[in-house]
């Protein structure tokens, strides 16, 4: 069966919402409240989401050559190397142990794009924000910003309610699961399976301009060392950081490759750019490998690195390309509070953030 051609990016795919502002507005007021919570509690700014990293890590990106002109688009437009900078992480805005279960992040940084940057993108750097679910938690801003002051009350320091909860919030999900029904709101909450990042298949899950197309983007375990890990859950019993202590182990002796994937929207109706809690079927818009990511053996907690990346790097979708503009209320949305965050770690630690160079 052929496909439909990609719809082409014009202006008008997105639609503006008139309350876009104050719901901002209360993000970072929302934000704001965990990210004091938080530095209070550790006498250290972390960030107000995906706070606790597992491992850093640091590869190389190949574009493929030879693409067909459709995936030939911005950074992907020529064949090249980029050095790239991945950090692995879980979702919450506080630190805690891992057998409090949350659904797992990849940030991705790509150094040394040229081309024409969004508005006030610094550095030279494209990021993608990828989590392992195919969809997000909320269809709008304002409906977020209901999900994160619940996230910012129960920004606390009682590990062992949220243990409890955890293991009764998995429960509920893998019975939902066999009878087919994912929750991504329950697995946000906790009641995602402890499984090792390394193994899993992460998405951007927000819609972004693809050069003269719209695009999702993904990110696949391609070498048998990540592919064995699939699905692999960890035991986290007695083990706050086991996740990372996981992680270091495996990267300690493999080769991690990663194939870089791209989604074009072809159906604007199944594929809808404002609502993204609405999955992209892969039989009506199949994904395309478009680069590789690969990650010699290395030590993922190495001092120095961690220090250079978790610390004084921040992650944002609106850090790249103007080809690669980030579209939908939710990724509007994000733009202001992903700065804002940055900018409290920075003043309360007393540390730049800064893109590298």
């Amino acid at each position: 069966m052929s496909l439909p051609p990609p719809i082409r990016f014009l202006p008008d795919v997105e639609q503006h919402r008139p309350d876009e502002a104050i719901t901002i507005q209360q993000l970072n007021e929302a934000f704001d409240t965990i990210l004091e919570t938080t530095a209070q509690d550790y006498g250290h700014a972390v960030r107000a989401v995906h706070a606790k990293a597992h491992g850093v890590l640091q590869g190389v990106m190949t574009v493929k050559e030879g693409l067909p002109s459709e995936l030939a688009q911005g950074l992907f437009a020529a064949p090249g190397e980029y050095r790239v900078d991945l950090r692995l992480s879980t979702n919450a805005g506080d630190i805690l142990p891992d057998a409090i279960s949350l659904p797992r992040g990849l940030a991705l940084k790509v150094e040394g794009v040229p081309g024409e940057r969004l508005m006030g993108a610094e550095g030279t750097s494209q990021d993608f924000v990828m989590v392992n679910g195919t969809v997000f938690q909320a269809k709008t801003a304002e409906q977020f910003l209901g999900n994160l002051k619940l996230l910012a009350k129960t920004t606390d320091r009682l590990e062992g309610t949220k243990t409890v909860m955890s293991g009764v919030l998995r429960g509920v999900s893998s019975a939902l699961k066999t009878v087919g029904i994912e929750s991504p709101a329950l697995n946000a909450l906790g009641g995602a399976p402890n499984v090792d990042p390394l193994g899993e298949t992460y998405y951007s899950v927000t819609p972004f301009r693809y050069g003269d197309f719209i695009a999702k983007f993904s990110l696949r375990p391609a070498s048998p060392d990540l592919t064995a890990r699939g699905g692999h859950v960890i035991d986290a019993s007695g083990r706050p950081d086991a996740i990372r202590e996981t992680v270091q182990a495996e990267m300690a002796k493999a080769t991690a490759v990663w194939e870089f994937r791209v989604q074009l929207c072809r159906d604007l109706d199944k594929q809808p750019v404002e609502d993204p809690t609405v999955e992209w079927s892969e039989d009506e818009a199949p994904f395309a490998t478009v680069a590789t990511i690969t990650v010699e053996p290395q030590d993922s907690w190495d001092a120095e690195r961690v220090k250079a990346v978790d610390e004084a790097m921040r992650f944002s979708v609106w850090t790249g390309l103007a080809a690669h503009q980030p579209l939908g209320n939710i990724n509007r949305a994000r733009r202001a509070p992903y700065q804002h965050s940055a900018g409290f770690r920075q003043r309360f630690n007393g540390c730049p953030i800064h893109e590298p160079t």
